[in-house]
Protein backbone atom coordinates (compact mmCIF):
# COMPACT_ATOMS: atom_id res chain seq x y z
CA UNK A 1 0.00 0.00 0.00
CA UNK A 2 1.28 3.40 -0.89
CA UNK A 3 1.81 5.56 2.19
CA UNK A 4 0.44 8.62 0.41
CA UNK A 5 -2.99 7.07 -0.06
CA UNK A 6 -5.08 8.24 2.85
CA UNK A 7 -8.32 6.75 4.16
CA UNK A 8 -11.28 8.49 2.54
CA UNK A 9 -14.23 6.87 4.29
CA UNK A 10 -16.34 8.32 7.08
CA UNK A 11 -15.15 11.92 7.10
CA UNK A 12 -17.17 15.05 7.53
CA UNK A 13 -17.27 16.65 5.02
CA UNK A 14 -17.06 13.61 2.71
CA UNK A 15 -14.00 13.03 0.54
CA UNK A 16 -13.82 15.46 -2.36
CA UNK A 17 -13.41 14.43 -5.97
CA UNK A 18 -9.86 15.84 -5.82
CA UNK A 19 -9.00 13.56 -2.89
CA UNK A 20 -10.47 10.56 -4.69
CA UNK A 21 -8.52 11.42 -7.87
CA UNK A 22 -5.28 11.86 -5.89
CA UNK A 23 -5.72 8.43 -4.29
CA UNK A 24 -6.42 6.86 -7.69
CA UNK A 25 -3.36 8.53 -9.18
CA UNK A 26 -1.13 7.26 -6.37
CA UNK A 27 -2.51 3.75 -6.77
CA UNK A 28 -1.95 3.69 -10.54
CA UNK A 29 1.57 5.12 -10.11
CA UNK A 30 2.37 2.38 -7.61
CA UNK A 31 1.00 -0.42 -9.79
CA UNK A 32 2.60 0.96 -12.95
CA UNK A 33 5.93 1.50 -11.20
CA UNK A 34 6.30 5.04 -12.54
CA UNK A 35 5.19 8.54 -11.66
CA UNK A 36 5.33 9.73 -15.26
CA UNK A 37 4.36 7.25 -17.96
CA UNK A 38 5.93 7.33 -21.40
CA UNK A 39 4.04 9.05 -24.19
CA UNK A 40 3.06 5.63 -25.54
CA UNK A 41 1.43 4.73 -22.20
CA UNK A 42 -0.05 8.11 -21.25
CA UNK A 43 -3.57 7.40 -22.55
CA UNK A 44 -3.76 4.01 -20.83
CA UNK A 45 -2.37 5.52 -17.61
CA UNK A 46 -4.93 8.36 -17.66
CA UNK A 47 -7.78 5.96 -18.41
CA UNK A 48 -6.76 3.77 -15.47
CA UNK A 49 -6.74 6.79 -13.14
CA UNK A 50 -10.24 7.79 -14.32
CA UNK A 51 -11.62 4.28 -13.87
CA UNK A 52 -10.04 3.77 -10.43
CA UNK A 53 -11.29 7.20 -9.29
CA UNK A 54 -14.79 6.34 -10.51
CA UNK A 55 -14.83 3.03 -8.66
CA UNK A 56 -13.30 4.59 -5.56
CA UNK A 57 -16.02 7.25 -5.50
CA UNK A 58 -18.68 4.53 -5.66
CA UNK A 59 -16.97 2.57 -2.90
CA UNK A 60 -16.64 5.54 -0.56
CA UNK A 61 -20.22 6.65 -1.24
CA UNK A 62 -21.68 3.18 -0.71
CA UNK A 63 -19.82 2.13 2.45
CA UNK A 64 -21.99 2.04 5.57
CA UNK A 65 -20.78 2.57 9.12
CA UNK A 66 -22.32 3.23 12.52
CA UNK A 67 -19.23 5.09 13.72
CA UNK A 68 -19.50 8.86 13.98
CA UNK A 69 -17.79 10.77 11.15
CA UNK A 70 -14.14 11.66 11.74
CA UNK A 71 -12.88 15.22 11.75
CA UNK A 72 -10.08 15.89 9.25
CA UNK A 73 -8.16 18.25 11.54
CA UNK A 74 -8.27 15.81 14.46
CA UNK A 75 -7.05 12.98 12.24
CA UNK A 76 -4.28 15.21 10.82
CA UNK A 77 -3.18 16.09 14.37
CA UNK A 78 -3.02 12.37 15.25
CA UNK A 79 -0.94 11.68 12.14
CA UNK A 80 1.48 14.49 13.01
CA UNK A 81 1.84 13.11 16.55
CA UNK A 82 2.59 9.63 15.16
CA UNK A 83 5.17 11.16 12.79
CA UNK A 84 6.88 12.98 15.67
CA UNK A 85 7.18 9.69 17.57
CA UNK A 86 8.38 7.84 14.49
CA UNK A 87 10.83 10.42 13.13
CA UNK A 88 11.59 12.62 16.13
CA UNK A 89 10.78 16.27 16.62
Amino acid sequence: MCRNIRPLNNFEPPASDDEVHAAALQYVRKVAGTTKPSTANQAVFDQAVREIAHLTRHLVDDLVTTAPPKDRETEADKARARARVRYGA
